[in-house]
């Protein structure tokens, strides 16, 4: 048995660390995206031709996803080589040094158009900062996770993500209630940007307490990590890597939602006329729901598939997004909420859900984080610039939202034939991940151990040996503990 130290709280520990962690991180992220769409187009391009400072503005959110791609083979490599915690930490900090610069930059009328070149800069080490977190933070969990609850654990990374929305959009909400528009446009938008600061200090401390992966800790003892692991990754896995490219496609519709259409809602250039105010609540209240209804179906994927969580989720995404751009233009705030939480808290919280885990089955233990970041981050820079793409798509007008809706429903289709191409996963122990062992051999879902104390099962399944009766059949693996439950 390998030496390494099986911690019996730390799939608890591990899943409060990712949903903190990326809580505060995705708040840095995520208050990028809400000042660009409403205070970024005034004070860092041209005012005069509000159209164009909007694209310009929403460019700047995107150049944040060109960073990704490179982020995803620099921090993969780290992850893989030399553990999850240090990629975690790090990232961390770059995130929060980026995101406090961003709140010291001077404007356009100060300095011209240095102003949104120093902007894209900084933008560029948050997207390469990002790049690594929910990869590190879903293969972290997922690692510490036993192997009944993994999607119920893994899921709590997303849930962390949304709740980073949530606080930043609290903050801007308290910010815009409290200033008059001239304060806000003056000074006031600094204010979320310098909280970065306290933001990381918090994250630092909750991060560096964590203990690196029994999976990972087994791997370097057993001198089995891959001395450069994309040369194995591009090498054995390319097949994988393709489909967590195209099914990754789905956050473009993430965007879509939380970008362009607060921009499509509350832009001049349109005549939706709803408030700033409105759709910041509706931003806040849905993506609170999703902080809750994340987990829950990560647990239920654990019980019934990652598979039917996940297309059902993008399936109802296309749908309900679609039917939220139209509510925006009959200005009724009662059906926009409502079409809004069905969006962001119900189908699009499905696929949040259900991702973490399923990219990170498909891969084994010494690529697995870099594969989640390079499958993810090199189809993440689409969904930086949809916003871009649906705003030129609607052409300034109201009854532009079909078009954006329409290309929401093409990247949803891409990811769905992804999605339902790959085989079901989510009942094969973690020993046989990313082994490319024949359907034939994995069809019979693995028992699981009972509870994260048991050390010598979990040592087993680590090192790829399981006791003679771990095959059981499909209910016995569904009644092995509560996935929707709590922390234990």
């Amino acid at each position: 048995m390998s030496t390494a130290v099986v911690h019996t709280k730390q799939p608890r520990k591990a899943a409060v660390a990712a949903w903190a962690g990326s809580s505060l991180e995705y708040y840095d992220f995520f208050l990028y995206g809400t000042i660009a769409a409403l205070v970024f187009p005034k004070i860092f391009f041209d005012p005069s031709d509000p159209t164009t400072a909007t694209l310009a503005s929403l460019a700047t959110f995107g150049a944040g996803y060109l960073a990704r791609p490179v982020g995803s083979l620099l921090l993969g490599h780290i992850g893989d080589k030399v553990g999850r915690k240090k990629v975690l930490v790090g990232t961390l900090l770059l995130m929060g040094i980026s995101t406090f610069l961003i709140g010291c930059l001077p404007t356009y009328g100060t300095i011209g158009i240095w102003a949104p070149a120093l902007l894209v800069v900084l933008r560029l080490l948050q997207g390469l900062s990002a790049a690594g977190e929910q990869a590190g933070a879903s293969s972290m969990s997922f690692e510490h996770a036993p192997d009944h609850r993994r999607g119920f654990f893994t899921s709590w990374t997303l849930s962390g993500t949304v709740g980073g929305q949530v606080l930043a959009t609290a903050v801007v909400l308290v910010l815009s209630a409290n200033l008059s528009p001239a304060q806000l446009l003056s000074w006031g938008w600094r204010i979320p940007f310098w909280l970065s600061a306290v933001v990381v200090l918090v994250g630092f401390l909750i991060r560096r307490r964590l203990a690196e992966t029994p999976a990972f800790e087994v791997q370097a003892e057993k001198g089995k990590v891959a001395a450069v692991p994309l040369k194995v990754l591009f090498r054995d896995h390319r097949r994988g890597l393709v489909r967590v490219f195209f099914a990754a496609f789905i956050g473009s519709v993430g965007t879509l939602f939380n970008v362009f259409g607060l921009a499509f809602a509350t832009g001049p250039a349109y005549g939706n006329g709803i408030s700033i105010t409105s759709m910041l609540w509706l931003s806040l209240v849905s993506n609170f729901v999703a902080i809750f209804t994340i987990p829950l179906f990560g647990g239920l994927s654990d019980r019934i598939g990652r598979k039917k969580i996940f297309i059902t989720g993008i399936a109802g995404s296309a749908v309900s997004l679609s039917v939220f751009f139209w509510a925006i233009t009959t200005g009724s705030l009662p059906l926009v909420f409502i079409t809004g939480i069905v969006f962001n808290g119900l189908t699009f919280a499905m696929v949040n859900a259900a991702w973490p885990a399923t990219y990170a089955e498909i891969f084994p233990t010494r690529v697995r984080l870099s594969g989640i970041a390079v499958g993810t981050q090199f189809a993440f820079p689409l969904a930086g610039f949809t916003p871009t793409i649906a705003v030129a798509l609607a052409g300034g007008s109201a009854n532009g939202w079909a078009a954006a809706a329409g290309l929401g429903a093409v990247i949803c289709l891409i990811a769905g034939i992804s999605v339902a191409l790959g085989r079901e996963t989510f009942a094969t122990p973690a020993a046989e991940l990313g082994t490319h062992r024949p359907l034939a051999e994995t069809s019979t879902p693995a028992a699981h151990p009972a509870a994260p104390e048991n050390f010598e099962a979990i040592a087993r399944q680590i090192e790829g040996s399981r006791a003679p009766d771990a095959r059981v059949t499909p209910e016995t693996h569904r009644a092995s503990g509560s996935p929707t439950g709590l922390l234990d």
